[in-house]
């Protein structure tokens, strides 16, 4: 509390009492700082974090870009039907997102512009009045290429921890498409073989026993035992 003589930031406030001018609103109710709430969290999930916590380093990846020879099944299908190849890559990463999806935007996109060039250029020539719109359908496809698969390209290294091999990308899909298609698909099935279950080996527990009462086991004490046709004898072992 105040007295006479000294000045205190601290008073009773009445009802009829205004507050003081040098108590501004909200002073007495900071935040405090804990450090023990400071830690480093987990960019996916938010879940917290030890102090000895590294994120892991890059990998390089399995095989290169021009590795198209080590998968021939993926060299054909990313040669002529780059758009399937490319929505199985996308159902790999997105469970909840069919190929057919992927596919078919890859090949509207891509394609598409790609086709609408090559049929202006049968149909009507190259000339200037056609060059704009070759160019357009080329420029269109190029870029489509380079951001639309690329992002595809940049989840896959985000989820492996994978280098930019040979570049960021986005550029590598706008110069070598259709072997970052393969290098991609390469990857995918290899990091799946890698994580395949192994057969598990099914152990039957012994079967169960049960303690006979020991009126039975005194009966059976006292007869002889019996000899059966082939001429064993039938032994039982009495608990002492």
């Amino acid at each position: 509390m105040a007295d006479g003589t000294g000045h205190s930031r601290y008073v009773k406030l009445t009802k009829d009492q205004a507050p003081v001018d040098d108590i501004k609103p909200g002073e007495l109710n900071q935040p405090i700082e804990v450090p023990q709430l400071n830690v480093h969290r987990c960019n996916e999930c938010g879940q917290p974090l030890p102090e000895s916590y590294q994120p892991p380093a890059d990998e390089p990846w399995t095989t290169g870009i021009f590795g198209c020879a080590e998968d021939r099944e993926s060299c054909l299908s990313g040669l002529f039907c780059p758009c399937v190849l490319f929505g199985h890559n996308v159902e790999s990463l997105r469970d909840d997102i069919p190929w057919t999806r992927p596919c078919i935007c890859h090949a509207i996109f891509i394609e598409g512009g790609m086709a609408v060039a090559a049929a202006t250029a049968i149909f009507y020539g190259v000339d200037p009045k056609t060059s704009f719109l070759i160019c357009e359908g080329l420029l269109f496809s190029w870029w489509m290429c380079g951001v639309y698969t690329g992002l595809v390209r940049q989840s896959l290294q985000k989820k492996y921890h994978l280098k930019n091999s040979p570049c960021d990308p986005c550029l590598t899909h706008c110069c070598l498409h259709w072997c970052a298609l393969c290098q991609e698909h390469r990857e995918r099935k290899g990091r799946l073989s890698d994580n395949a279950v192994m057969p598990m080996t099914v152990v039957n527990p012994p079967p169960v026993q049960q303690m006979k009462p020991a009126d039975d086991d005194n009966q059976d004490s006292a007869a002889p035992s019996s000899a059966d046709n082939n001429g064993h004898t039938n032994m039982e072992m009495q608990a002492l």
